[in-house]
């Protein structure tokens, strides 16, 4: 099958089985990103009902662009924690139905 110059690698990951998907752990919580807010900032909805401004590390910036209507885990603050947070990781499309067939994402 050809593909265009770039779309090789977007069917590639289309086909992809999962075998893994990244849990929360310890104070971690799943959100959906609700409006980038600039400056690396985002608000994010998550699953325990608060609506929180979370920043991306420069690290993690690097690997992930994050939208909104994606689906990643953050990290609430020692302080302020109901208001502000850090994004550990962003879910695929793939990884957020095995979420949700496990019962563990509702969205």
């Amino acid at each position: 099958m050809q593909y265009k110059k770039g779309n090789k690698r977007r069917h590639q990951r289309q086909g992809q089985q999962i075998e893994r998907v990244r849990m929360p752990r310890d104070k971690e919580i799943i959100g959906i990103v609700e409006e980038m807010l600039g400056g690396s900032r985002f608000r994010i909805n998550c699953q325990d009902g608060n609506t929180r401004i979370c920043r991306v590390s420069g690290k993690f910036k690097r690997n992930a662009w994050i939208r909104p209507g994606d689906v990643v885990i953050i990290e609430p603050w020692d302080v302020q924690g109901d208001e502000r947070g850090d994004v550990k990781w962003k879910y695929r499309l793939a990884q957020v139905e095995v979420l949700r067939k496990k019962g563990i994402f509702k969205g």
